[in-house]
């Protein structure tokens, strides 16, 4: 009988590419991989520590996994991804419910980990880490068995930027591609699956391919990609501005398969703040490529990251944000107030600003953003997109889908009805006929359509 193996994934859709992978390589070593976690021999709970939020999460869904020793049949309790990484010898003295801890460079070896485990064999804790130096896990067997019509690519691990506020260089290693061929073999097999629609993640898909052909290669890529047959649309998540170039705009405004719509993570718009977050461009370097970006292609739609109460920000710092959030008028935005990480260069900086200001600026350009979506999804009623049925609301009567202008699990989406029952993967028009805070409702139509990009 096959050992019974439960995955619990935590974070980002990175991390959900690295438990896929996980469970295809557990099934190739002849294990079971269960959604039932009571029945499991063994759990990996894949873990993010990103941020303050992402670690109280890993922790209190670790706890809850121990629970199956005694209320299930659970005997290992393996941790790994970001947080196992990063505080791999301090898990088992906070978690001695813990027995495995597997770092982000070692998840190649989880199957042979668990089967020495599993048989007896294994020590009583054990820590497995090693720099994260390839990208080859990411070509073991990937386990895709959600009816989701859309999938994620990961084109690359780690991260070259050193961001003076962010851990993950240190937990994921330095920039990696992998190459176009292996690629689109896996756009291939997603497809094959029923995926309609490709979004390309890493740290900075802009970089990608600089590391292994010597120069940006996401152009060649994005266009290989939409060669594949099946794949309707391709999405990019994230591209930092300083590598957005006009081969790419260019790309974008002319490639049908290529959704309209740029993740642009900028963090802040003060000089200052910038340069002490060691992020490249600066404030005029920014605006104009927005303008540009906008100006260059019709109906793109823009989203962004910031960050409040970085150290030493200033009101003069927050009131300059504000004013960029309010004039820039990005159609997605999120807002994170400034985590104070360990092992980051912004720990030891001088200016800390006390978290009740970073949250209560934070919840500011979050008010001031509710009346950007707000004029946003004002000039969408009544017009028609192309949208991608994503299943059906809990309601069970309306259906969930998206236009170009929202990435599945991080923007809002559309609730609509439609006269004829649809399948997931669907690619139908649907007029918008209100908003609904952030999200939309509308109807699918039976006739033309206009306003799609």
């Amino acid at each position: 009988m096959k050992k019974k193996v439960g995955i619990i994934t935590l974070g980002c859709p990175k991390n959900l590419v690295d438990s896929e992978i996980m469970a295809g390589s557990l099934e190739d070593a002849g294990f079971e991989v269960t959604p039932t976690l009571i029945s499991a021999e063994a759990i990996i709970v894949n873990t993010c520590s990103f941020i303050g939020d992402a670690k109280e999460e890993a922790v209190i869904n670790i706890l809850e996994a121990a629970r199956y020793k005694d209320e299930g049949s659970l005997k290992v309790l393996m941790v790994t991804g970001c947080l196992a990484e990063r505080y791999k010898d301090e898990i088992f003295k906070e978690i001695p419910e813990v027995d495995v801890v597997v770092g982000t460079g070692s998840i190649d070896q989880i199957p042979d980990i668990l089967s020495k485990r599993l048989n007896g064999s294994g020590l009583q804790k054990e820590i497995h880490a090693r720099i994260p130096n390839t990208v080859d896990y990411l070509e073991l067997t990937r386990n895709v068995t959600d009816n989701k019509p859309y999938g994620y690519i990961k084109i690359a691990e780690g991260c070259d930027n050193r961001c003076t506020y962010c851990i993950i260089p240190s937990l994921r290693g330095e920039f990696r591609s992998r190459s176009v061929e292996n690629i689109v073999r896996e756009a291939g097999m997603l497809a094959n699956k029923g995926k309609k629609e490709i979004i390309l993640i890493a740290q900075d898909v802009t970089r990608y391919g600089t590391d292994i052909y010597g120069e940006k290669r996401l152009v060649p890529l994005v266009r290989e990609l939409s060669k594949v047959e099946g794949i309707e649309r391709i999405r990019l998540l994230y591209c930092y501005p300083e590598l957005i170039d006009d081969d790419l705009i260019n790309e974008m405004k002319n490639n049908e398969k290529l959704v309209k719509y740029l993740d642009i993570p900028i963090q802040h718009i003060s000089d200052r703040i910038l340069k002490a977050m060691g992020r490249r461009g600066n404030r005029e370097y920014i605006i104009r490529l927005l303008e540009k970006i906008r100006h260059e292609i019709p109906g793109v739609v823009l989203r962004t990251s910031l960050i409040t109460g970085f150290p030493g920000e200033t009101d003069d710092d927050f009131n300059e944000l504000y004013d960029f959030v309010k004039e820039s008028r990005f159609e997605h935005l999120g807002v994170f107030a400034y985590s104070r990480e360990e092992g980051t260069p912004a720990y030891k900086m001088k200016g800390q600003i006390p978290k009740k200001i970073r949250e209560a600026r934070r919840n500011k350009l979050m008010e001031l953003q509710k009346e950007n979506v707000e004029k946003y999804n004002s000039t969408r009623t009544g017009r028609i997109y192309d949208t991608i049925v994503d299943g059906v609301a809990e309601d069970g009567i309306f259906y969930v889908g998206r236009t170009y202008a929202e990435t599945p699990d991080i923007d809002p989406v559309i609730y609509f009805t439609s006269p004829e029952p649809l399948e997931t993967g669907a690619l139908v028009p649907v007029k918008i006929l209100c908003p609904d805070g952030y999200d939309l409702v509308g109807e699918a139509q039976t006739i033309g359509r206009n306003g799609e990009q």
